[in-house]
């Protein structure tokens, strides 16, 4: 599996003329390598594969890392010595870098140390990871299904006089207690006026019959992540509340229809964009359609109003449309798909219909 990934990269390399890469990031570097650690390194040649840690990760590595030249950091080089030393033994004229991923002082000290040319990437290894195996589509199905015992548990456990940050708190702790080994993110806990707030994380808030409440979560499960979102009713819902959760579910459906390989993410997310608009809602939906995940929560492609990505079998993004009022609260509804030639697979079972608890 690694080698097979390994050998894309390295065909990207050869047209992109690099004669080697650098990586730094977690999420690149252990989906390149087996590694669940951090704090690790690997320089990929495209003849050679070393892997770069310290004592407190070369047992770990050691047994997790297979096709790589183990090399074990000490105290008389840094890294970027270590890898100008690399560098010269490989002859590389041009190394590749992860730009989003090195602080310029980072960057700055290994483009003083190496003596050839010190590129950023492009995103190399993200295009690879946009399309997901069959291995990465089963755990991500886990996390997805972990996510919606989560949700079904938590129906069971709101009520009135909550706040907003013991709700939280028990849906972190349920689904580490059934498999996640962390948050995909900070969980999103709002309700009533506050949401309205796209981002807006958990406070000491009580929540309240006759309101929303938006819950945004996931979990990660073998490093891989899942993310959905329900807007759920305390009590009895007002006339405007089963309105904008109306339009936003039927949008969501919509949206639902259109994901398939060969379609355009714009012209997806515009099948949402242009239903909200219809209903009178436009200025109250600012966000993208959805966005990539794997091993990262946020990660392309992104599914928006800008972005001209040409969908494909394996992807994995999310539907998520939404409405909020300023002053009275909002909905969205967010599922987490695969993409497949002929449509979609929606991993997240939960009910999509207005609950009221």
């Amino acid at each position: 599996m690694y080698e097979k990934r390994i050998a894309k990269l390295r065909g990207k390399m050869s047209a992109a003329k690099i004669d080697a890469v650098f990586l730094a990031g977690d999420h690149n570097r252990n989906y390149l390598s087996g590694f669940t650690g951090n704090e690790s390194y690997s320089f990929i040649t495209m003849d050679k594969a070393f892997f770069i840690t310290d004592s407190r990760f070369t047992e770990q590595a050691s047994q997790q890392v297979e096709g790589y030249e183990l090399i074990e950091t000490s105290k008389n080089k840094t890294i970027a010595e270590l890898l100008s030393d690399l560098a010269k033994e490989s002859n590389a004229g041009n190394i590749g870098f992860e730009e989003d991923v090195l602080s310029f002082k980072a960057y700055s000290e290994y483009k003083e140390r190496l003596r050839c040319g010190f590129v950023p990437m492009k995103g190399m290894v993200e295009e690879i990871r946009m399309i997901k195996d069959s291995t990465e589509l089963d755990i991500m199905r886990k996390a997805a299904e972990i996510a919606d015992n989560a949700f079904e548990h938590m129906l069971k456990f709101i009520q009135p006089g909550m706040t907003e940050r013991e709700i939280g708190i028990e849906l972190e702790m349920n689904m580490k207690k059934n498999g996640a080994t962390g948050l995909s993110f900070p969980s999103i806990v709002a309700s009533g006026t506050r949401s309205s707030l796209p981002h807006g994380e958990a406070t000491e808030k009580r929540v309240a019959d006759g309101e929303f409440l938006t819950l945004d979560f996931g979990c990660v499960y073998k490093e891989y992540c899942s993310d959905m979102t329900r807007t759920i009713v305390l009590g009895k819902p007002s006339e405007k509340m089963v309105e904008i959760y109306k339009v936003v579910l039927e949008a969501q459906q919509l949206a639902a229809k259109s994901f398939r390989e060969g379609a355009v993410a714009v012209d997806v997310d515009k099948i949402a964009r242009d239903y909200i608009a219809k209903a009178g809602y436009g200025e109250n939906f600012g966000h993208s359609l959805g966005h990539g995940v794997g091993r990262q929560v946020h990660e392309a492609p992104t599914i928006g109003y800008r972005n001209g990505t040409v969908l494909k079998a394996g992807m994995v993004v999310t539907n998520e449309p939404g409405i909020y009022l300023p002053g009275f609260g909002g909905v969205r509804i967010e599922d987490i798909i695969i993409i497949t030639a002929d449509g979609s697979e929606i991993m997240s079972k939960s009910t999509k219909e207005m609950i009221c608890i």
